[in-house]
């Protein structure tokens, strides 16, 4: 095997081809509804490249690498999955600076005239109800003034409807709206568009970091250099006085202007209203809408030769596993930096979605530890990442089985006093029940469930043991049998039968 290289996507293909993680596509696909179809169908399962794009010679494609977390793990080195989660919480601890390279590959191939980027690169139409062709896998990138010092990276829909300029939604409460709209509204922002990025760039740039543990000012590629060990490679743009990451296979240069507004859909621009015309599948698992927003104007297009782009799809388990591990290692630090020690682990159920809401596992050790279990629901529910639901549990439930945490909600819950509401502000506008409270003046807040036992009655709550771990099933039974018993079983059937050995 060769030596494994997570500086580039590129060199990650090829680490996932040695490990036979990867399906190469040979067939001619098309990017209008063939890549994303497929995608959907195989999701959660192996990594997708494409060789052979319809209407695009020489560029390639890449789609699925974070569907998987046990995948994820093995690219930054980590043999539990589980603890993928708390490398991101040494990486927010320890970050490494970028560095600033000449030569860097993402500039292999300039443009900086007569530029169309719908003609250049393969950007999908994900289903029938899309506005256009949508880039949903962009990472804008500012840095120093324009990030308070630091460097910001995140993912940003964009609808190019003009060959050279494109919608980019950004609202305050990001990082990258707070900078353009209020730090810098009325000037032309420059901004770098990395498409393809590092595993651990991307990592960082689909996170949206809680704010208090990771602010406007913060280093994010440092972040992501934690993650992956050493510093990410960054290059001066070509056209404007921003960074690319050097190692992405596609950057776009431009600027943003928050006075400079623009509907992000035709349907949107004809009706004059927002949330209301169809954008394309949101991570929420339901249509996004189109809104008006700030406009992108294009002034250079750089990439590498025999270019690969990057379709992971929102509403999809890449779309959500490529943010878990670092929001995961946010509300982590959360709570741990309120009561050290109390808490355990904190898990983002895939059907919770990365900012729908969150388990958090605490161990109380003391009678003094009683309460501050709604502590941390409290400050989870009101950090600035707008959750809807925040579960808290205890060390004998199973974070990671849905159906644990419904037993603990349905046995230990106390309806009285164990359902926290009127907590969060609710202000996430790609969540419909949001759009409807804005529509309606009506506030929309969040939902906390304590369902932890008290500290002095844990004794009235010792579970049932069967002596599962004082017999051994091959006295009486073949292996065979024994495979096809345990083939049988339901995934809570397992975790079940662990608790009975634990």
């Amino acid at each position: 095997m060769t030596t494994k290289d997570i500086s580039s996507m590129r060199g990650t293909i090829e680490y996932l081809k040695e490990i036979n993680d990867i399906l190469v596509v040979k067939n001619e696909v098309d990017p209008i509804y063939e890549i994303s179809g497929i995608q959907a169908a195989m999701d959660n399962g192996p990594a997708l490249f494409f060789e052979n794009i319809k209407g695009y010679p020489g560029v390639r494609d890449v789609a699925n690498v974070f569907s998987r977390i046990e995948r994820m793990a093995g690219i930054f080195d980590i043999s539990d999955p589980k603890k993928l989660k708390f490398k991101c919480v040494d990486a927010i601890k320890r970050p490494i600076a970028p560095r600033i390279i000449e030569n860097a590959p993402c500039q292999e191939i300039v443009y900086t005239q007569d530029i169309d980027v719908i003609k250049t690169m393969p950007l999908l139409k994900h289903g029938e109800r899309d506005a256009g062709r949508i880039l949903g896998a962009g990472n804008p990138l500012l840095m120093g003034e324009y990030a308070r010092g630091g460097s910001e990276i995140s993912f940003k829909r964009m609808n190019f409807r003009g060959k050279d300029w494109s919608s980019m939604l950004a609202y305050y409460g990001t990082h990258i709206g707070d900078t353009v709209l209020s730090d810098h509204r009325g000037k032309k922002v420059p901004i770098t568009v990395n498409i393809c990025t590092p595993p651990a760039v991307a990592m960082v740039a689909a996170t949206g970091f809680i704010h208090t543990i990771v602010p406007l000012g913060a280093d994010e590629l440092g972040i992501a250099g934690g993650l992956q060990g050493f510093p990410v490679d960054i290059c001066k743009a070509k056209t404007v006085d921003a960074y690319a990451v050097a190692n992405a296979e596609w950057v776009i240069e431009g600027y943003l202007e928050a006075e400079n507004r623009v509907w992000e859909s035709d349907e949107a621009e004809k009706i004059k209203k927002a949330r209301v015309a169809p954008m394309f599948p949101e991570w929420t698992g339901y249509l996004g809408r189109a809104y008006r927003t700030i406009k992108f104007t294009l002034t250079a297009l750089t990439h590498r030769k025999n270019p690969i782009f990057f379709t992971p799809l929102a509403d999809s388990w890449e779309g959500d596993l490529i943010a878990h591990p670092f929001k995961e290692a946010c509300y982590y630090e959360l709570a741990d930096r309120q009561y050290p020690g109390l808490v355990k682990d904190v898990v983002i159920p895939h059907a919770f979605r990365s900012w729908g809401g969150v388990v958090i596992q605490v161990q109380k050790r003391r009678p003094t530890d009683e309460g501050r279990q709604r502590d941390i629901l409290i400050q989870a529910l009101t950090s600035p990442q707008n959750l809807r639901m925040a579960v808290i549990v205890d060390e004998d439930v199973d974070p990671y089985s849905a159906d644990d945490v419904l037993w603990a909600i349905a046995t230990r819950a106390n309806p009285s006093t164990g359902i926290l509401t009127g907590l969060g502000s609710g202000v996430e506008t790609l969540m419909p029940i949001e759009r409807t409270g804005a529509s309606t003046g009506a506030s929309v807040t969040a939902i906390g469930i304590d369902a932890t036992v008290p500290f002095n009655l844990k004794w009235n709550y010792e579970r049932s043991k069967y002596p599962v771990g004082k017999i051994d099933l091959k006295k009486w039974f073949s292996e065979e049998v024994i495979r096809n018993v345990k083939s049988q079983q339901c995934e809570y059937a397992k975790v079940w039968i662990k608790s009975q050995l634990d």
